[in-house]
């Protein structure tokens, strides 16, 4: 269908996700036109966003609320990882969320709480925060192979066994803490900005809400970079299904051109991993 009949589905709905791919241009340009679509006609969604840490969210509130806010003001007050994230990208989605004078709300866990979850277990989240989120009724063995085979194909087969599950555990975390602060935007609406594996309904951040806000219509849509052998929309349901496990990852796929980058597979190693891995 075309762009302008799945944007009319997305406004039925209270929390939407967009899962991106984190260096695609492509894909913020679709994200920020989506979220003009979406915040129109005074439709007040929130902007929730992977790339501001959760325990940022009071900063991020007072400079919005201060009368002076600018997009580089937030990113500051969010302490916005400028680099790792390359703010450019993102910087015009958030000058949009000001003009429209919607909430703009911090969801990830920290780096050093998800790698304290890693090492040590969700406990580290805290005793209310581990017992409100549902860590593990929504969780399964199936669920534990098919997120330990993409964390393998994502870190180009070369992830530690001893690894796996310490880096899930964080995932899982992540997961959980993004989609409690999407809950909390289920009567007033919400747009999500997150990476296309936290947006997949099976493992990711929608499992979580299906029991943190049960009641709430969640849409997700996947941008995917066309590959230049399939270009039968069709096929990337079975690329999802033979890739993945599952071919219903995702309520819309968004086809885009592929970003130009490196091979992200040269050069990396186990020991590189071993460095990087969650403690």
């Amino acid at each position: 269908m075309d762009a302008a009949e799945v944007t009319a589905r997305l406004r039925r709905n209270r929390i939407i996700l967009l899962g991106e791919t984190h260096d695609n241009p492509e894909h913020h340009r679709i994200q920020a036109r989506l979220f003009d679509a979406l915040t129109a006609s005074g439709q007040a969604r929130a902007l929730v966003m992977e790339q501001f840490d959760a325990e940022h969210q009071a900063q991020l509130d007072q400079v919005r609320r201060s009368g002076k806010a600018t997009a580089d003001a937030v990113a500051s007050a969010g302490k916005f990882d400028r680099a790792g994230w390359n703010w450019p990208l993102y910087e015009p989605l958030v000058a949009l969320a000001l003009a429209r004078d919607v909430p703009i709300a911090a969801a990830n866990l920290s780096r050093a709480d998800a790698r304290r979850v890693a090492a040590s277990g969700f406990g580290v989240l805290g005793e209310d925060r581990a017992q409100r989120l549902p860590l593990d009724a929504v969780w399964s063995e199936e669920r534990s192979k098919l997120m330990a085979d993409i964390i393998t194909a994502s870190h180009c087969g070369q992830v530690p066994e001893s690894v796996v599950p310490g880096i899930m555990r964080s995932q899982r975390a992540r997961d959980a803490v993004m989609a409690d602060v999407l809950a909390r935007y289920s009567e007033t609406g919400a747009v999500g900005i997150v990476g296309r594996g936290h947006a997949r309904r099976d493992i990711g951040v929608p499992l979580y809400l299906s029991r943190l806000a049960p009641t709430t219509d969640v849409v997700v849509v996947g941008l995917v970079e066309v590959e230049e052998d399939a270009l039968d929309p069709r096929a990337y349901l079975s690329i999802e299904a033979a890739t993945t496990g599952a071919a219903n990852a995702y309520d819309y796929l968004w086809f885009t051109p592929r970003a130009q980058r490196k091979d992200p597979c040269a050069g990396f190693t186990a020991e590189k991993l071993r460095a990087a891995a969650p403690r």
